[in-house]
């Protein structure tokens, strides 16, 4: 098996640490998500160390991922130090572990250094009476505006991809689950469409598009109407595609 590694400069005295967890990553650690991909937390004297382990890709992507393509692991990665290289937060980017044979991608991992947050950009949306909901709500808008004018495409910008931290009576913004981004001249439907998978409620989309309309520079009804028709479009094929998959499977 060929190991292929990349440890962030700054946490290089913990290199050691690092390829143990990596090493023993299914016998130890507190899971914190468990689903296709599995996330852990280990503690050291002082330094949490969040660890993201990729789900084995099917034959062609790991073909595909070993020869032609950065795996999830080393997108996450780069794409973290790119995000903070722009002024946009994110946990710190670690380091990220891949172990491949000649040919085939077998497992990736993603290293990043724990982040303390409050709560989601999800609890927000969800709850009328979450203090500081409107504020809130606006500063999402202009922290996704932020992504669009730097030319970031958040492909994943859904509610629980965006953690949120009180801060110095402030609310700082963090993005998480980097692996799928697309670094290019955000055009109007762009940015509209980048809004789909966050809410089908049209008061959150109402406050989010008259922010953004202010920004942009850009009549109200227009901007609402786009935003909530590509939110609507969204959510109704995820439920249809929910009913073929509870019909069929």
């Amino acid at each position: 098996m060929i190991k292929v590694k990349l440890i962030n400069t700054d946490y290089t005295i913990y290199s050691d640490v690092i390829e143990n967890l990596i090493n023993n990553f299914s016998k130890s650690g507190d899971i914190i998500k468990d689903s296709r991909n599995v996330i852990k937390s280990y503690e050291s004297d002082t330094v949490t160390f969040n660890i993201k382990s990729f789900k084995i890709p099917n034959l062609f992507n790991a073909f595909v991922y070993n020869k032609f393509r950065a795996s999830k692991a080393e997108r996450s990665y780069k794409f973290a130090q790119k995000l903070l290289n722009l002024g946009i937060k994110t946990p710190d980017p670690i380091a990220y572990f891949e172990f491949k044979t000649r040919f085939f991608l077998r497992n990736s991992f993603y290293v990043s250094k724990q982040l303390d947050y409050d709560f989601t950009i999800r609890e927000v949306i969800k709850n009328d009476n979450f203090k500081d909901r409107i504020q809130i709500l606006k500063m999402f808008s202009r922290f996704t505006y932020k992504l669009h004018e730097n030319n970031i495409n958040y492909l994943d910008h859904s509610p629980g991809n965006t953690l949120i931290k009180f801060n110095n009576n402030d609310y700082e913004f963090y993005l998480i689950d980097l692996n799928r981004m697309q670094f290019k001249k955000m055009s109007f439907d762009d940015r509209m469409q980048n809004f789909n998978r966050l809410s089908k409620d049209p008061n959150v989309i109402e406050i989010f598009s008259r922010e953004y309309a202010t920004l942009f520079d850009q009549n109200f009804d227009f901007v609402y109407h786009k935003m909530l028709s590509y939110s609507e479009q969204f959510f109704f094929n995820r439920e249809r595609i929910k009913k073929l998959k509870k019909r069929y499977f």
